[in-house]
């Protein structure tokens, strides 16, 4: 496990993200590859029933209860190439909130329109997104502006076209690229205008706070968290 460096820091800080190329590779990265097309398939029948019957949006689609599914899922949520960053960033009172498997198929509009995902009075609140494909420029790549995550930021206009949101930065990147950004600042999926569609995992952590830990939350794969470093990350353990 990797401590940030005095730079991940400072960039962290000032930024609100980090980039960390190649987080997953080699054996590892088609290992995750396989399984996730593998159940994405295996669940895409219920989830176009869904859209027939008005219950889910055909914009996107998460695989539900991926660590179910999978062990090497759970070992995504403490992995070396990043852990360390958030458990620095967040001084040791890291928990997991919850996973999201997200397919978004190719789409001329995005799925969502620019946003913070929390408010500042929120505790910390960092996701994690990694690249299960290669993520070309134009193709849904993620988009951050920032700075934006600094109290005194903004304010930001909901502009209509992606494009026109002043100072953000896009990050294309290869499969088993990860993204770690700070959620209080501005974000989106940038319009695909390719035929390929955006297969990611996002990852939600937060700082610890005694109302956001739900021991029932992970209680179905508890025999796989099996020292106290993971049961505190899931909360099966203060």
């Amino acid at each position: 496990m990797k401590t940030p460096t005095e730079a991940q820091t400072r960039q962290w800080l000032d930024d609100g993200y980090l980039v960390f190329e190649n987080a997953i590779q080699g054996a590892e990265l088609k290992r995750m590859q396989t399984a996730f097309d593998r159940w994405a398939e295996a669940c895409k029948e219920d989830w176009m029933t869904a859209i027939d019957r008005g219950e889910s949006a055909a914009t996107f689609f998460d695989i539900p209860n991926p660590l179910e599914k999978e062990t090497l899922f759970i070992d995504l949520i403490d992995h070396p190439s990043y852990y360390g960053c958030l458990k620095a960033f967040t001084e040791d009172e890291l928990i997991l909130l919850g996973p999201q498997f997200r397919t978004v198929p190719p789409w001329p509009l995005s799925y969502t329109g620019w946003h913070p995902d929390v408010p500042h009075d929120n505790p910390l609140h960092i996701k994690v997104q990694i690249y299960v494909n290669d993520v070309e420029p134009g193709a849904g790549e993620f988009a951050y502006i920032p700075g934006s995550h600094k109290p005194d930021a903004g304010p930001y206009a909901r502009v209509r076209d992606l494009d026109a949101m002043p100072g953000h930065k896009r990050f294309p990147g290869k499969a088993g690229t990860a993204i770690m950004f700070n959620s209080y600042g501005w974000h989106v999926a940038m319009d695909n205008h390719t035929g390929v569609p955006r297969k990611s995992i996002i990852l939600i952590y937060e700082k610890h706070t005694p109302d956001r830990v739900k021991p029932e939350a992970f209680a179905s794969i508890a025999e796989h968290l099996n020292t106290q470093e993971r049961r505190r990350l899931f909360s099966r353990e203060v």
